[in-house]
């Protein structure tokens, strides 16, 4: 397979009753970075959009052929008067997270994956295994 299998998390939990029935999350599939990957004889490329984030920001693991791409940061916003002993007027705090996961192909080299981070997009490089060719083997007259 030469395609990169996407777990989603958009469908987490359980229903209002409790029940075994998956829900689905708008607002979880909303926050989730859009993705794109391309492929070409010696490399898959995968690229993500993460504006505002460093490197420091995001974690990527490969754990038995998956490959995870998260993010837990929290953005604090501050306006105050000024004046020192003033209470709060504005204080506003965000925060975001996700998770993503792929499955990897098999022709990918585990050992050589990369990762790097620019101007707000997340490029992971997965060079693929060296084509083995045929052998012959010779038959034996006995």
């Amino acid at each position: 397979m030469n395609e990169l299998a996407l777990f989603n998390n958009l469908f987490d939990g359980f229903d209002e009753d409790g029940l075994l029935m998956p829900s689905f999350s708008l607002k979880k599939a909303f926050n989730l970075p859009k993705t794109d990957v391309k492929e070409d004889e010696k490399a898959y490329t995968l690229e993500m959009d993460l504006p505002g984030k460093t490197e420091k920001d995001v974690n990527v693991e490969l754990n038995n052929n998956v490959l995870t791409i998260s993010s837990a940061t929290e953005d604090k916003k501050e306006e105050k008067s000024g004046k020192k002993d003033n209470k709060w007027i504005i204080r506003e705090r965000s925060w975001s997270k996700f998770s993503r996961s792929f499955t990897l192909p098999e022709d990918v080299e585990p050992e050589k994956l990369a990762a790097t981070v620019k101007n707000g997009i997340l490029t992971v490089t997965m060079p693929r295994k060296e084509s083995t060719t045929p052998k012959k083997i010779a038959i034996k007259v006995e």
